[in-house]
């Protein structure tokens, strides 16, 4: 009886474990249909060249080749040679490869900049073998964007377009790409998060997924499961070179605007606030008088800007856009760069405590936003429990750097200063939200400072403004 009522149990415990198996395989997507309907619209795209810079298509450059000895070098340069600069045979174009997407049936096709760069001749391939010139109408480098237009007497099939600010963590996707060549493969995965700023590009609020994308997929769509696209697969995250887990879509909400834009004017105009802004962390929301970390500090004001313009100031936390909070500095270039210039927008900012609005009319970003001051260097006084030297700053220091006050650096030894990262040759303006104005000014609020308590330091260094967190 014993051995039944054991028998009968494994029996039930099998066809229980089966029932679970199944219903979770049930669960999972089927992206055939997907598949079926969208690949039609997505695009192999190659790409070629003529090669620069190099010799006969060896990788010799110039310098190279003269390092070489002079029996190798009239080998190579000699009139007979096949690598000679007037032989036709040395032409050697560089091919390329990738992947895009149609996005209208009058032949528009949305790809990755770096995939068309510096192309003499640019291939679009459809599914069906056809194989069609493209035009590139215009590029965003900074989004890494292209726009190509194709022409054909037949019907172009195109995607559908979603809404990329719709995606959540968790969230499956897919792609379809050519990556190494291999056309048409088909990858999928899940959001691994939003709003992710690269370093390479802050206005592009990335999508990060585990969808594999290799070589190849650069340009190509990432849909949901609705059979809509929400991204363009655009950079991976790899030491090795190839897949390893961490991809990066640009939202398709960006990339349309983007698209629109070179369509119809030929150019990308963004918004721009002018000014240099880091993220608050626990120490300086401490500092700040903020309950936790949130928001964009306010580092340094650029001159002329929109920003100086509507009375922005370094130290000004800036907590909502339009109406949207701003939970992490990377929230912000991204709002501003979507406002249309000339366009009036309302910040909430915490300063000295209080909340204000300040309406700031938005400029168009500069093609070089960054103007890069050199901070001049000079060789003493006292700075005392910090641990730090400090003296006055000549006027030459002040002209050049466009500052009214403040004290300079010259030398950091152990203690709060060093901890908070504190290095000789900064500039010190502020310290625990009061204006330096000389070397006296400068020791009798460091005498003032609250003990065991976060309190922040603006500094200039290297021409660029930053606060920093000190603990006395």
């Amino acid at each position: 009886m014993g051995r039944r009522i054991t028998a009968l149990g494994l029996m039930l415990v099998m066809v229980f474990s089966v029932a679970v198996v199944s219903a979770r395989a049930s669960s999972l997507p089927d992206f055939t249909d997907l598949v079926k309907e969208n690949s039609a619209a997505v695009v192999n795209i190659s790409t070629t060249q003529e090669r620069a810079g190099q010799i006969g298509g060896l990788p010799f450059n110039q310098d190279q080749l003269d390092q070489l000895p002079e029996f190798f070098q009239d080998f190579f340069r000699g009139p007979q040679s096949p690598f000679n600069q007037r032989n036709p045979r040395r032409q050697a174009p560089i091919s390329s490869m990738g992947s895009g997407f149609i996005v209208s049936r009058d032949g528009y096709v949305l790809t990755n900049n770096h995939v068309v760069e510096g192309a003499d001749e640019i291939i679009v391939r459809l599914s069906d073998r056809r194989e069609l010139p493209a035009v590139l109408i215009g590029t965003d480098p900074r989004s890494d964007l292209a726009v190509l237009k194709i022409k054909d007497d037949e019907d172009l099939p195109v995607v559908r377009i979603g809404r990329s600010k719709d995606l959540e963590p968790g969230e499956w996707v897919l792609a379809i790409g050519s990556p190494f060549g291999f056309d048409y493969t088909v990858t999928a995965g899940i959001v691994s998060a939003v709003g992710r700023a690269l370093p390479s590009e802050n206005y592009v609020p990335f999508i990060q997924t585990d969808v594999a994308i290799n070589p190849g997929n650069s340009g190509g769509p990432l849909f949901n499961l609705d059979g809509e696209v929400v991204g363009i697969n655009s950079q991976i995250y790899t030491r090795s070179g190839g897949f390893m887990g961490v991809s990066f879509a640009i939202p398709i909400d960006e990339a349309m605007n983007v698209f629109r834009q070179i369509r119809d004017k030929g150019s990308v105009a963004r918004g721009w606030l002018g000014v240099l802004i880091q993220e608050v962390n626990r120490d300086l929301a401490e500092s700040f008088g903020l309950s936790r970390p949130r928001g964009a500090l306010v580092a340094e004001v650029m001159a002329g800007s929109p920003a100086e313009k509507a009375g922005l100031e370094a130290g000004d936390i800036v907590l909502e856009y339009d109406g949207d909070p701003v939970n992490l500095s990377s929230d912000l270039p991204p709002m501003v760069g979507r406002t249309p210039v000339g366009e009036t927008a309302t910040l909430e900012v915490l300063r000295e405590g209080r909340y204000i609005d300040i309406d700031v009319v938005i400029g168009r970003l500069p093609v070089d936003e960054s103007a890069q001051r050199e901070a001049p260097q000079s060789p003493d006084s006292s700075g005392g429990p910090l641990g730090l030297v400090v003296e006055p700053l000549t006027e030459e220091l002040k002209s050049a750097l466009g500052i009214d006050a403040g004290v300079l650096v010259t030398n950091v030894v152990r203690g709060p200063a060093l901890d908070a990262g504190l290095r000789p040759n900064d500039i010190i303006t502020e310290l625990n939200r009061k204006k330096i104005q000389s070397v006296a000014d400068f020791q009798q609020t460091v005498a003032s400072l609250p003990k065991d308590k976060a309190v922040s330091v603006r500094v200039i260094r290297e021409g660029r403004a930053t606060y920093l967190v000190m603990k006395p």
